[in-house]
C-alpha cells in the first residue's frame, strides 16, 4: 500500500505564497481560483497580523485538499467523478463530472473550487504541465498532489518551490520515509480531526 502525503512545518512557513502559485502554474490553474492557499490565521487580509501594535503577531496556515483516508466529498459524489487511487490520492475523474458542487458542500476544508464561467488564463495560453488536463466550464477542480508529477515519482509543485523548505513528501505507510518520521517525532496534527475525514496533509510547529 502507499499513502501518498505532505508534513508541513508551520514555523519554517514564511507566508510567502510561493506554493500558492507555484502550483497555479504547474496545473494550469484560472484566473480568480486558488487550489493551494496560504492563509493568515486570524485574519481577513493575506498579510494581516493579530494584537493591536505593537504587540502584533503574525502566523500562517498553508492548506489546499487534504487528500483525506476517509474523504467526505467522495462519499456524496453522485457520478463517481471523485474517487481515491491507489496512491491515496483524492482525484477528480473530469468526465464524469457533473458540476453538481455537492463535494464542495461536503469538504469541511473549503478546498474545491468551481468553474462558473469559461475558465480565463493570463497570458491566455496553457501553461505548466503539458499532462494537466484541461477543466472547462461547470467544472470543480481542486489541488491532485500534483498528479502528473507525482506519478512520475517527482514532488509536488509546492514541495519543490518551498524556499524554507517547510513542505515534506512522502509516504505514510513506509514506516521509514522522511514525511512518516517527522509526523511521529513532531507530533504532527491534522485540521479539523473531529470531522474524521483523516486527512493525510498533517502539520506541526
Amino acid at each position: 500500500m502507499t499513502r501518498l502525503a505532505i508534513a508541513i512545518n508551520l514555523h519554517r512557513c514564511i507566508g510567502c505564497q510561493t506554493c500558492t502559485f507555484a502550483c497555479k502554474m504547474q496545473n494550469n490553474v484560472p484566473e480568480g481560483m486558488l487550489w493551494n492557499r496560504v492563509i493568515t490565521e486570524g485574519c481577513d487580509l493575506m498579510d494581516g497580523a493579530q494584537g493591536t501594535y505593537p504587540n502584533l503577531s503574525r502566523t500562517y496556515l498553508p492548506i489546499a485538499c487534504q487528500h483525506c483516508e476517509n474523504p467526505a466529498c467522495l462519499k456524496v459524489c453522485p457520478t463517481g467523478a471523485t474517487y481515491k487511487d491507489d496512491l491515496g490520492r483524492v482525484e477528480i475523474d473530469y468526465e464524469n463530472c457533473i458540476g453538481c458542487r455537492m463535494c464542495m458542500a461536503a469538504c469541511p476544508y473549503n478546498a474545491r473550487s468551481f468553474n462558473w464561467g469559461d475558465p480565463v488564463h493570463d497570458p491566455a495560453i496553457k501553461y505548466g504541465d503539458a499532462e494537466v488536463p484541461v477543466r472547462v466550464k461547470g467544472m470543480v477542480e481542486k489541488c491532485t498532489l500534483c498528479k502528473e508529477r507525482t506519478d512520475r515519482g517527482e514532488e509536488p509543485q509546492c514541495v519543490r518551490c518551498c524556499p524554507p523548505e517547510a513542505r515534506t513528501f512522502g509516504d505514510l505507510d513506509d514506516p521509514d520515509s522522511e514525511v512518516s518520521r517527522l509526523i511521529r517525532e513532531k507530533n504532527a496534527y491534522v485540521l479539523l480531526e473531529e470531522k474524521g475525514t483523516k486527512p493525510q496533509v498533517h502539520y506541526f510547529d
